[in-house]
């Protein structure tokens, strides 16, 4: 038997051959989850996924990509005197945060990008929208900073709240 492990923010992912689920599942005693299940516990966590989460402006610390990408005392790359302004400062521009959806208008979760206003104006956008088996429709999106956790926030047709946690 062959594959993968590796430690992620959740724990241990196994990467393994479709015919040795019930194998390997069996003998470790876990059930198998799917990419929907997966997505939906990383979403709820707040862990960001690179190019869902981020877009051609996003710099780590909005992210939260700054302690496992970015070495601040390194040489010279691109964006370094930014990157290194808003360390310093402990402020970036935008936030990542995690939304609920009220699900009333639709049911269905928003497209990836889909914009996040706040009294008619853009002040973020949406990066992965779930379903979780608990929280219902959820999403992390990336707002800017001055947005309140309490603010009426609208994402399609769906009222949104800020989870503080």
């Amino acid at each position: 038997m062959h594959g993968l492990a590796r430690r992620v923010p959740l724990g241990v992912d196994l990467l393994i051959p479709r015919e040795s689920v019930a194998e390997v599942t069996e003998a470790l005693g876990v059930p198998p989850a799917g990419v929907w299940a997966y997505e939906a516990i990383r979403v709820a966590h707040r862990i960001p996924r690179l190019g869902w989460e981020t877009d051609h402006r996003t710099i780590p610390a909005e992210a939260g990509f700054l302690a496992a990408a970015v070495h601040l005392d390194k040489g010279c790359y691109r964006g370094q005197e930014t990157v290194a302004r808003v360390h310093n400062l402990g402020r970036p521009p935008r936030r990542l945060v995690l939304l609920h959806l009220d699900g009333v208008a639709t049911d269905q979760p928003p497209a990836q990008g889909t914009p996040v206003t706040l009294d008619g104006r853009d002040v973020g956008f949406v990066g992965t929208a779930v379903r979780h088996h608990e929280l219902g429709l959820i999403a992390l999106a990336v707002v800017k900073r001055n947005v309140a956790d309490d603010a009426d926030l609208r994402v399609g047709e769906s009222t949104a709240a800020i989870d503080p946690a």
